[in-house]
């Protein structure tokens, strides 16, 4: 069974991500891990993106982040042209990772972007996590070190909480740890 975790960016998807994965028998793919890796070791992705962004999309065989971000966050256009080079290789991608770990309870899929892109529609589940959006400004700010502006302009690429939630089988509000564990022990109990 594979089950969508999503939220906007600081929302606190990895650290509810990382209480579900204290069940022994629960798998977890990171999309956005998954295809930053890929970004640099897939030749596939590789080529298509120094196609359509230029050879300075990469320094040292490394993605240069900096330079693809600010040309993605700033043109919807240009995002949509990432999204549809990188996001089938990760879909086939996340199809072995299932296959490799079919004998889990359930995969959990963290994917930022999860309906975005529709990879919702691959989901038996999905879990949308929350927080107010100066929590999650702040959040950001402290863990990428970027600015109001640039936090800003990356929640403008993503749905809003209340469409997410009327999509969704599950919501994790994220303020207080106590209570998004209770959440995610709730939650494990239904899937299994």
């Amino acid at each position: 069974m594979l089950i969508g975790i999503t939220g906007g960016i600081g929302s606190g998807k990895t650290t509810i991500v990382k209480l579900f994965a204290k069940n022994k028998n629960v798998a977890v793919y990171f999309a956005d891990q998954e295809a930053k890796k890929l970004m640099v070791t897939s030749s596939v992705i590789k080529n298509e993106i120094i196609k359509e962004f230029s050879s300075e999309a990469y320094v040292n065989e490394e993605l240069n982040r900096t330079y693809l971000s600010n040309i993605v966050f700033n043109d919807k256009e240009k995002l949509k042209i990432l999204n549809a080079i990188v996001h089938p290789v990760v879909f086939k991608h996340l199809q072995e990772f299932q296959e490799k770990h079919k004998e889990k309870d359930y995969i959990l899929y963290e994917n930022a972007i999860l309906f975005e892109n529709g990879s919702d529609n691959l989901c038996h589940k999905i879990i949308t996590v929350t927080a107010p959006i100066d929590l999650r400004i702040e959040r950001v700010i402290k863990r990428d070190n970027i600015s109001r502006e640039a936090v800003i302009s990356r929640m403008k690429n993503q749905w809003s909480d209340t469409k997410k939630i009327l999509q969704s089988n599950y919501v994790i509000h994220n303020l207080k740890l106590k209570q998004a564990e209770g959440f995610v022990r709730r939650i494990h109990n239904k899937l299994t």
